[in-house]
Formats: structure tokens, sequence, C-alpha cells
């Protein structure tokens, strides 16, 4: 992936768990805890990962690490649509995240494909 690719994508990543912290400040009740807990975790962790998998050791490495960008993103999906069920008034901000969510779950879901294909190929090559 071109450089200026990965730096936009760990920017959207950053930006993505900003929000996901700016969504969690809804009230301080005892059914929201969890989910505040659960979604700030899971969106934070998107650009954690895909940081790591930036600095990844080899082909391997960044495959795992951006498998775990693309699940951390899915299960995102998850706990913003239980946050806007639990807080209506969220319901919109939740749905654009879920949206983003979303749409990096596929990206992430893209880059591991053909990163296994390569590695794949890269095995057959070898004596």
């Amino acid at each position: 992936m071109p450089r200026k690719e990965r730096s936009d994508l760990g920017e959207r990543t950053a930006l993505f768990g900003e929000a996901v912290i700016a969504l969690s400040k809804i009230p301080d009740v005892t059914r929201n805890r969890p989910l505040i807990r659960q979604i700030v975790a899971s969106g934070t962790s998107v650009g954690a990962n895909y940081r790591e998998a930036d600095d990844a050791s080899s082909d391997r490495d960044f495959s795992y690490k951006m498998s775990l960008c693309r699940k951390e993103a899915s299960e995102t999906t998850y706990w913003l649509r239980m946050l806007a069920k639990a807080e209506p008034a969220c319901r919109e901000k939740a749905r654009e995240l879920w949206r983003e969510a979303k749409e990096l779950n596929l990206i992430f879901a893209r880059i591991v494909r053909d990163m296994q294909r390569r590695i794949k190929d890269a095995d057959k090559r070898k004596p």
C-alpha cells in the first residue's frame, strides 16, 4: 500500500476512535456502563491495531494485525447498534459511525485478502 494511503487510513482510524469516544459521553447509568466500556475499547482498538500493522515485522504479521483491525471494526458495529437502542438520542450519530465502521471493516477485509494472496504466491515460489 502506498505511504499516502497508509497515512490517510491511519488518520481515518484515529478520527474514528475520537468520534467513538465523543459518542460515549452519554448518561452514566447502569445499563450504559458496559456498552460504553465495550464500544470505546473496540472503537479505539481499530486505530491501535492499524498502527501495529503499519509497523509489522513481516507480511504474515501485517496480515494478522490487519485482520485484528477488521474484527475490531466489526465488533464496533455491534456495540454501536446496542448503544443506539439503549440511548435513542444518539441513534443518528451511532448510525453514522456504524457506516464508517462497516466501511473500515470492508477496507481491512480487502487488505487482508490481498495480503494473504501475496503470501500464498510467495510461498509457492519458495524452493
